[in-house]
């Protein structure tokens, strides 16, 4: 299924069109669909398409042999090349004989495994693409799930590849909208709720079979030892990092609410002058992030870390402690507990405001909020009047128009609105500087009608249901 990634193929047709050599770089972690993207990219152009694999550098160059014979249609029994330099001299003498009307894309999926296993091959790549792929019109695409690689020795100041890529494509999970698309027919709730347990990964949202129940969905794919997603991201941990068991370990610190990095590292059992690296990577991979109460700025003593993708919160707050029991056959009671009852909702309740957050974003970039938003996030510090810590959900402004916008999200089916958006008037007071403050109340269930005509008197309150939350999935 190909949902919600048509701004990116725009941006990849755009490319083709160019005239001469184009070289983009594709890049994000494993299942947030590069492949697919590229598939529906090629599916109608010439292509020389090679997967490389955790493989040696003889058995890649085996397999990018078969490739290019196949792309232009010689014997499969021909020798496979003896070197990567014969390989890419090979496809550039081919290319010089191809028609010009219609250029040749040339995909390298998967491009650190072959470089890592011949680490030659980017210096062999610059070599082949300056004295002989910039004077065709080429188009090469060189993809791959290890971020750190493709932003180093691809992208890097320090690569031989550097300047050569004409645009470049880090590939992100699904905002909670785009995620919605993947699940067809399903009600807004229950919309929340999926995407608070399976994030917007589309390889993940593509395991849920829409004939079955949320909750034999989740025990099925999670709390089996079969399951798909059972040890999910540990496999990626494994897939991706040297040290998978410590990653795992501050993964379990920081989904227990642990969320400085020297409690992070007390209960993880990790030495405190080192946790910053592993933190830093996990963030990049974007499991992770570093929060800050919005205008305080990312140094601030404030910051919090905390799980980013909310399959790894949900893994790690509902199914990690429970895997030696589902490991014994005995998971279902496990499950009921994790998708019923007052735990669930105060989880989803926390991935509600991410939800709502997502919303003002794109509201404000579709320039439909009252003013144009620069800043997002959330707001949390010491309320000088009631002597006591508080919070606001979600903050969006504009310092230099002077304008803020902040939000409540209730994800309760009742609770006492007039209190509520009190609370957040008085709340909005504490971040200083604007002239004009405007405020949002998202709710799990319609307001009550005196909340809504009072907001229908007032022009800067907002009332947003999840029927508005997933209005944008309506043509």
């Amino acid at each position: 299924m190909f949902v919600a990634r048509e701004g990116e193929l725009t941006a990849l047709e755009r490319m083709y069109k160019r005239d001469g050599f184009q070289m983009a770089v594709i890049y994000g972690r494993r299942r947030v669909g590069k492949t697919t993207l590229i598939d529906e990219f090629v599916k109608d152009k010439r292509v020389l398409y090679f997967t490389a694999q955790q493989k040696t550098s003889h058995q890649n160059l085996e397999l990018l042999s078969a490739a290019t014979y196949a792309a232009f249609s010689l014997p499969a029994t021909l020798p496979a090349f003896a070197s990567w330099n014969d390989a890419l001299r090979f496809v550039v003498e081919r290319v010089g004989k191809e028609p010009p009307d219609t250029p040749l894309v040339i995909v390298f999926d998967e491009f650190p495994y072959a470089a890592e296993a011949n680490p030659s091959l980017p210096s062999a790549l610059q070599t082949t693409i300056d004295h002989g792929l910039k004077q065709t019109d080429t188009k090469l695409i060189l993809c791959g799930s290890n971020e750190g690689f493709m932003e180093s020795r691809v992208l890097g100041s320090k690569s031989p590849l550097y300047g050569r890529r004409t645009m470049q494509m880090r590939l992100n999970p699904f905002d909670y909208l785009d995620a919605a698309r993947m699940l067809p027919g399903v009600p807004p709730e229950e919309l929340v709720i999926y995407y608070a347990t399976f994030g917007g990964t589309p390889y993940y949202l593509s395991q849920v079979d829409l004939s079955r129940t949320y909750e034999e969905n989740v025990r099925e794919l999670f709390f089996d030892r079969l399951g798909l997603l059972y040890e999910e991201p540990l496999m990626l941990l494994r897939q991706e990092l040297h040290e998978p068991a410590r990653y795992n370990s501050i993964l379990d610190a920081v989904g227990s609410g642990n969320s400085t990095p020297s409690r992070i590292a007390k209960r993880a059992g990790v030495n405190p002058n080192s946790v910053g690296k592993y933190l830093k990577t996990l963030s990049v991979l974007g499991i992770i992030e570093k929060v800050s109460p919005l205008g305080n700025g990312p140094t601030s003593k404030n910051s919090a870390y905390r799980l980013k993708d909310p399959l790894f919160a949900y893994w790690y707050r509902f199914v990690s402690r429970y895997l030696g029991t589902i490991e014994k056959g005995a998971g279902a009671a496990a499950s009921a507990y994790a998708s019923s009852g007052q735990a669930l909702s105060t989880y989803v309740g926390k991935q509600f405001k991410d939800v709502c957050l997502q919303w003002v974003q794109r509201e404000s970039i579709a320039g439909r909020l009252p003013f144009s938003a620069l800043e997002f996030g959330q707001w949390w510090g010491t309320d000088p009047d009631a002597h006591e810590e508080t919070d606001i959900d979600i903050v969006a402004m504009n310092r230099v128009e002077r304008e803020l916008l902040v939000g409540e999200c209730r994800w309760r089916n009742s609770f006492n609105e007039t209190a509520a958006i009190k609370t957040l008037e008085h709340r909005s007071t504490l971040l200083k500087g604007f002239s004009r403050r405007h405020f949002v109340l998202f709710t799990k269930r319609e307001t009550s009608a005196a909340t809504r005509r009072a907001a229908a008197d007032r022009a800067d309150l907002c009332l947003v249901t999840l029927d508005e939350l997933y209005a944008g999935l309506n043509p």
